[in-house]
């Protein structure tokens, strides 16, 4: 099987584009501006979405769906929330379609328009907030925890499958507390899920800390976020978790009686992450070959491949292999049997590569005569013969290993490209010749972010946790800044 994948450090953008479409991940729809996710691709998002939706609801919340469509006026209800989506927003301007006259097909019957414009989904803290009017009345009623596994759109001119398209799939969660406290505190605890979840399942080491005032999403107080590094050096938004303040419940008038019988309005959050973690997946882990999968994410954990030369061989050892398989699948081992006559196991062997399948295991008749199989690891390309009686012990213990070798080599990257910068001249050659995330001070204005932004393409990735406790003077203004922030060139 001819791979053709371009090399990442002579192309790294067309060989992402590549990988994508060579790995039957996803392609370009006829559509301008969205995707078509093909089965291996959603299945990585369905192993997303699975683990994610345990750990929302292992933490009280639960899953809803509100309108793809949201009346024009709701967005008008909450001034800093429109202007941040307002260019990005598709507008259904009428409900039906007429025959041409002239034989043309169909057209956009004039009398058929709306009296008010929708916009098809960009967020729904609008139509939820709108929602949740009816649903909270007293203190009783909360906190309310609801999250929703939905498409959005937000029109883009330049797209990249998985990364920006016009049409994507995220989760969102839209939250409602009595209080301030209770609030921030939903907004850190999304955010740790966030982290642990690309850590510890897809072994992509996060930074978690606040975006600056110019990055925030629009309509909230404070931004949070996950930022990972890519292996050309850019960092990639993970995650985002919101504090809403009283902003839409003031928009949309969501008011609560008090224990003490007063009215107040309510606090409330929003948080999503999209299907772009596949492509942070792909560019975090992946190499020349194709695809490389973390064990906790791979669709097919195991592929399993008999040799044979004739139909005698081939029935013995797919009997022995079904057998290696059986075992596996008794320590909840996803596998795959691939004894399909009509491609060399070469071929195969390619594929699954390519494909990033964690391990493969191969059996033939010398296999069979020496009651072994070789095991094969994505991670290394390495290879070892073991006995066939140790399969169930040796492979789960190989695909924890691989797990943890693909975090660590991703946050030995990180660390190998985290650079702290002294001064705006040693900041610009750093984000010019080498990328990755630079440690620098800000005095904290939008100012100096716009010139850095303009003059370096490099944004405020995130402000640190721990901002606070490193003082200094900026590197472009001397004036006096708080703490390090992280800055970088992003997708």
């Amino acid at each position: 099987m001819s791979k053709g994948l371009p090399k990442r450090e002579e192309d790294f953008s067309g060989w992402y584009n590549e990988l994508v479409k060579k790995a039957d991940l996803a392609e370009n729809s006829s559509v301008r501006g969205c995707m078509v996710i093909k089965p291996y691709g959603f299945s990585i998002w369905e192993k997303m979405q699975a683990k994610l939706d345990s750990m929302f609801k292992e933490t009280g919340h639960q899953n809803a769906y509100f309108p793809l469509f949201i009346p024009k006026s709701y967005l008008s209800k909450e001034a800093d929330h429109v202007e941040g989506f307002a260019k990005e927003c598709a507008v259904v301007t009428h409900y039906r379609l007429k025959s041409d006259e002239n034989g043309n097909g169909v057209i956009v019957d004039p009398d058929a328009k709306l009296e008010e414009e929708l916009i098809v989904r960009p967020t729904s803290e609008t139509v939820i907030w709108n929602t949740y009017k009816n649903w909270i009345q007293s203190y009783r009623d909360l906190p309310l925890l609801v999250n929703q596994w939905a498409n959005v759109v937000r029109w883009e001119m330049r797209t990249r499958l998985f990364l920006r398209t016009s049409e994507f799939l995220w989760q969102e969660g839209h939250t409602a507390h009595e209080n301030q406290k209770e609030a921030e505190e939903e907004t850190l605890k999304i955010l740790n899920i966030y982290s642990d979840f690309l850590e510890k399942t897809m072994a992509i080491p996060v930074l978690k800390g606040l975006k600056s005032e110019n990055e925030k999403f629009a309509g909230a107080e404070e931004t949070y976020c996950v930022e990972a590094l890519m292996q050309d050096g850019k960092a990639l938004q993970a995650g985002t978790s919101h504090f809403l303040g009283q902003n839409f419940s003031k928009a949309f008038d969501v008011q609560f009686a008090t224990s003490e019988g007063k009215k107040e309005f309510v606090w409330g959050t929003s948080w999503g992450v999209s299907t772009r973690l596949v492509g942070a997946l792909i560019m975090t882990h992946s190499d020349d070959k194709g695809l490389v999968l973390p064990p906790n994410l791979a669709p097919i954990q195991v592929v399993l491949i008999p040799i044979f030369n004739s139909e005698e061989e081939f029935k013995s050892v797919s009997d022995k292999i079904k057998y290696v398989g059986k075992k596996l699948k008794s320590k909840n081992i996803t596998i795959k049997i691939d004894d399909r006559k009509n491609h060399k196991p070469g071929w195969k062997f390619s594929e699954y590569e390519l494909k990033g399948i964690p391990i493969r295991v191969v059996l033939g008749p010398k296999d069979l005569e020496n009651n072994t199989v070789e095991v094969a690891r994505r991670d290394e390309l390495s290879k070892e013969i073991i006995d066939i009686n140790q399969v169930d012990t040796i492979v789960p213990r190989l695909l924890e290993e691989i797990q943890i070798n693909l975090f660590d080599k991703a946050k030995d990257f990180r660390e190998e490209n985290t650079y702290h910068v002294k001064d705006y001249n040693e900041f610009k050659e750093t984000i010019k010749n080498k990328g990755g995330f630079i440690y620098a001070h800000w005095d904290g204005s939008k100012e100096t972010e716009n010139l850095i932004k303009k003059e370096t393409k490099a944004t405020i990735r995130c402000i640190p946790m721990d901002y606070e406790t490193n003082p200094g003077k900026c590197i472009v203004t001397g004036k006096k800044s708080k703490g390090l922030v992280v800055f970088g060139k992003a997708y």
